[in-house]
């Protein structure tokens, strides 16, 4: 294992301090493992948070910010965080007008929001929503579409959410536009290299030199296929074949397109994809709106990429234009 580190067991806690030292202006310590926006939270308005591990940043702590998210729960390289981690990012976000929780569909950080959600209501009066993000169509069939697990589309919905909540919603209102967010993504990601968690010290899986892994998940997670690498055109034109055989788009509608690095994968090579992947959309009909290239979503320094497509409405394309403010996204 080769990693820039002192204490393995220190990873999570020294890469926090060190964003925060960085952006004092945007980010808090709000409870152990917990960042908030810098100040209090902003009474009548509602609160966003969500969680899950670290190893994925922008994702999810990167997120919080004027505009998006309130506060967030982390736990170790690809682990949730704690139920009382969670509670207290709740209560760092919580400005008397409810909380919504807004995350990926995995199992444990599932449990652990559900419990932080009992936990404040009882404590703390708080009310709250859940949303959570099932992109990946490599996870599960569209009959299945609830067992996916959630990836890029996360970014999409902690914006149009994040406006919604910024321009003084309702719980109600910031919990529909951010399901409405999540039911219109669709995610597909490929590896070509895997990723080491500093505390295992081993490469999370194996793969030869010359191979490729279509649909693999972020966190090693087995994908659809695995072969031979293929050219830049043809594994572009494979992910949009399956997402657009996922999520229609007619004439004329408006489609944001999310291009991400799994973490080593140049901006270059996000830009040939990029190339690609436009024409696709363009051919189909589908008007581009704001696209994303860059890293929004990684998995530690794993090579590869993931497409997000979402289909926006009149209200979600405003919301996504919407102005916004982290260390890692800004909308002006």
């Amino acid at each position: 294992m080769k990693k820039i580190l002192n204490d393995p067991a220190a990873y999570v806690d020294e890469m926090l301090e060190g964003m925060i030292a960085a952006h004092p202006e945007i980010y808090r310590m709000a409870g152990q493992r917990v960042i908030a926006r810098a100040g209090a939270a902003t009474r009548g308005k509602v609160g966003i948070v969500s969680g899950g591990g670290s190893g994925h940043l922008p994702v999810f702590t990167g997120y919080v910010g004027k505009g998006l998210l309130d506060a967030c729960a982390i736990g170790d390289v690809f682990a949730s965080p704690s139920a009382e981690e969670m509670a207290d990012s709740m209560r760092a976000a919580n400005g008397g007008a409810g909380v919504l929780r807004l995350y990926g569909n995995y199992g444990g950080d599932v449990m652990n929001f559900d419990m932080a959600g009992e936990t404040v209501a009882f404590e703390n009066d708080i009310e709250s929503t859940t949303v959570l993000l099932a992109d990946d169509v490599a996870s599960a069939g569209p009959e299945e579409a609830g067992k996916r697990r959630g990836t890029g589309g996360m970014i999409f919905a902690f914006k149009t959410a994040g406006a919604s909540a910024e321009r003084m919603d309702d719980l109600e209102t910031v919990t529909r536009i951010a399901q409405r967010t999540a039911d219109n993504c669709r995610s597909l990601g490929m590896a070509l290299t895997p990723c080491t968690v500093p505390q295992a010290g081993t490469p999370t899986f194996q793969i030869n030199e010359n191979e490729m892994e279509m649909g693999m998940g972020i966190h090693g997670e087995p994908g659809i296929w695995r072969d031979q690498l293929r050219s830049a055109d043809a594994i572009t034109d494979e992910m949009m074949d399956r997402l657009f055989d996922d999520i229609k788009l007619a004439d004329g509608d408006a489609c944001s397109i999310l291009v991400n690095s799994l973490g080593a994968t140049p901006q270059e090579e996000l830009y040939i994809i990029y190339r690609r992947a436009a024409t696709r959309l363009q051919d189909a009909g589908a008007r581009i709106v704001m696209p994303l290239v860059g890293r929004y979503a990684t998995s530690m320094e794993m090579t590869g990429a993931t497409i997000t497509l979402c289909k926006l409405d009149e209200e979600l394309e405003t919301l996504l234009k919407e102005p916004c403010h982290c260390a890692f996204w800004t909308v002006m």
